[in-house]
C-alpha cells in the first residue's frame, strides 16, 4: 500500500512539472538607448531669457507580457537620465539642466486579424522626474529644483513586418501625464528660506492647467539576429506655470541603440517544445 501510495505521489509530481513545463514562455524585451538632439529651456525662476542649445540623454526600456494575461496585458518600464545645455541669445552665459526619470506602467493589447503584424496597446503609466536647472551667473541662487510624480495615460502602435529578410518592428508611443504633484518654490524664494523650516507651499497638485508633459517616441527595431539595432526620434514636451514661475523644456533628439529578448530559465525545470512563446513587442 505505501508503495502504491509513493508512485500516486510520483505521478502527481511528474503531471505538475508537465503543467508547468507548457506555461507560456514570456522573453524580457530591453533596450539601450542614447540620444543626441536639440534642447530648448527657459526657467523664470532662474532668467526671463530663453536658452537653445543641445541635448544628451541615455535611456532603458524593458517590456515583458503579464504572467496572468500574458496575451492581453503587457507592463513597460523605462528609465531616463538626459544632460542638456543650453546658451542664452547673447551666447556668452549657459544654462545646465539635469534630469532622471523612472515610469511604470501597464496596457491592454489588441490584435486585428485585418492587418497581420499590427498591435495596438493603451494603458496607464506613473512616473518619478527629478532634476535641476543651474545657471552659474546666478551668484545668490543659481538652480532651480525640479520634482513630480503623475500618473497618466499612454498607448503604442507596434507593427511588424519583413523587408525581403530583414524583420523590422515599428512603434509608435505617446505618453501623457493627467494628474499628481509637483515641487515649486514661491517666486524669488531662496532654497535657504527652504533650508531654514519655510516648507508652506512647495508641493502643488498637477493638472494641465499647471503642468503640461507629453512625450513621443517613435522606434524602429532592425531584427539582425540575437541582437536588434533600434533607431528612432523621441520628443518631449515639459510646461510647468505655478506661483509666477514659469518652466519650458522642449527636447528633440535622434535614438539610437541595441535592444534583445532574454529568457529566464529555471535550471531544475525542462522547457517544453510545446510551450508557447508570447513577446511583449515583437
Amino acid at each position: 500500500m505505501r508503495f502504491f501510495s509513493l508512485i500516486c505521489c510520483l505521478l502527481c509530481v511528474v503531471a505538475v512539472k508537465a503543467v508547468d513545463s507548457d506555461k507560456p514562455l514570456r522573453p524580457v524585451m530591453a533596450a539601450y538607448t542614447l540620444e543626441v538632439g536639440g534642447a530648448h529651456l527657459s526657467d523664470t525662476y532662474l532668467t526671463p531669457l530663453k536658452y537653445k542649445g543641445q541635448g544628451y540623454a541615455l535611456g532603458y526600456e524593458r517590456m515583458q507580457a503579464m504572467k496572468f494575461s500574458p496575451e492581453s496585458w503587457v507592463m513597460r518600464l523605462t528609465g531616463r537620465l538626459g544632460l542638456n545645455r543650453a546658451l542664452n541669445p547673447a551666447r556668452n552665459a549657459a544654462m545646465w539642466d539635469l534630469d532622471l526619470g523612472l515610469s511604470w506602467g501597464m496596457m491592454r493589447r489588441w490584435r486585428t486579424a485585418a492587418v497581420p503584424g499590427l498591435q495596438f496597446y493603451g494603458g496607464g503609466s506613473t512616473m518619478v522626474d527629478i532634476g535641476a536647472l543651474y545657471l552659474g551667473r546666478n551668484g545668490n541662487n543659481p538652480v532651480s529644483a525640479k520634482a513630480s510624480w503623475t500618473i497618466g495615460v499612454t498607448g503604442a502602435a507596434v507593427y511588424n513586418f519583413k523587408i525581403s529578410c530583414l524583420p523590422i518592428c515599428l512603434r509608435y508611443q505617446p505618453t501623457l501625464p493627467v494628474t499628481g504633484v509637483f515641487f515649486s518654490p514661491d517666486y524669488g524664494e531662496l532654497y535657504y528660506e527652504i533650508y531654514l523650516g519655510n516648507h508652506s507651499g512647495l508641493v502643488h497638485g498637477a493638472w494641465w492647467g499647471n503642468y503640461f508633459r507629453l512625450n513621443n517616441l517613435l522606434t524602429a527595431d532592425l531584427r539582425f539576429g540575437a541582437t536588434n539595432l533600434r533607431i528612432g526620434y523621441s520628443g518631449d514636451i515639459l510646461s510647468t506655470k505655478v506661483n509666477n514661475i514659469v518652466t519650458r523644456r522642449i527636447t528633440h533628439a535622434v535614438t539610437i541603440g541595441v535592444s534583445g529578448e532574454w529568457l529566464s530559465v529555471n535550471r531544475s525545470g525542462k522547457i517544453s517544445s510545446k510551450a508557447k512563446i508570447i513577446s511583449a513587442l515583437y
